[in-house]
């Protein structure tokens, strides 16, 4: 129980920290909390069904997004760019669509906007909240990176940024 409270405490101080500014960046291991697993999603689209147990040793970055959220669509371009030029340098990218209506729930919807927007990298259909819920976030869009010790250690909420995020990217690549 007092780990729970620990974390949930962490949690809400890094939550706080990256509302102020949009972004945070954990720089001890005292600041970074584990990763929450992906948990209760429907569908993976673009690649098998994922857990960061199998990512561990890479970056990743969980990009959470609805594909009718402006703010969403905007950062978009920025995601597939970090994928592209990262990708065989130890990142992975992982869309998880959390819905904000209810059309958006639906799989083929998703499987079109990820062909109009050009979306390779995998997505995981979160209709029920069960990662969202896990990493309490609540914004669309919403960036985690996770370093390859399976610890959250950047995040940035809505637009903008995005040098500030492809830096930590780069940090985190290096890191041995």
């Amino acid at each position: 129980m007092v780990t729970t409270l620990k974390t949930l405490t962490a949690a809400a101080v890094l939550a706080a920290a990256a509302a102020t500014s949009g972004a945070a960046l954990a720089d001890t291991p005292a600041t970074s909390l584990p990763a929450p697993e992906f948990t209760g999603i429907d569908t993976w689209l673009n690649s098998e069904p994922l857990t960061l147990q199998q990512l561990r040793g890479k970056v990743v970055l969980v990009d959470f997004w609805t594909y009718t959220c402006i703010n969403c669509i905007h950062t978009l371009p920025y995601v597939k760019s970090w994928n592209q030029k990262y990708k065989d340098q130890g990142l992975a990218v992982i869309g998880v669509h959390t819905p904000e209506y209810p059309f958006e729930r639906s799989t083929d919807n998703v499987k079109t906007a990820i062909k109009r927007f050009g979306i390779t990298y995998p997505v995981a259909q979160d209709n029920e909240y069960a990662t969202w819920s896990a990493y309490h976030n609540q914004y669309w869009p919403a960036l985690y990176l996770i370093d390859k010790k399976g610890r959250v250690v950047y995040t940035h909420f809505g637009e903008g940024d995005y040098a500030e995020t492809e830096s930590a990217i780069k940090a985190l690549l290096a890191q041995k």
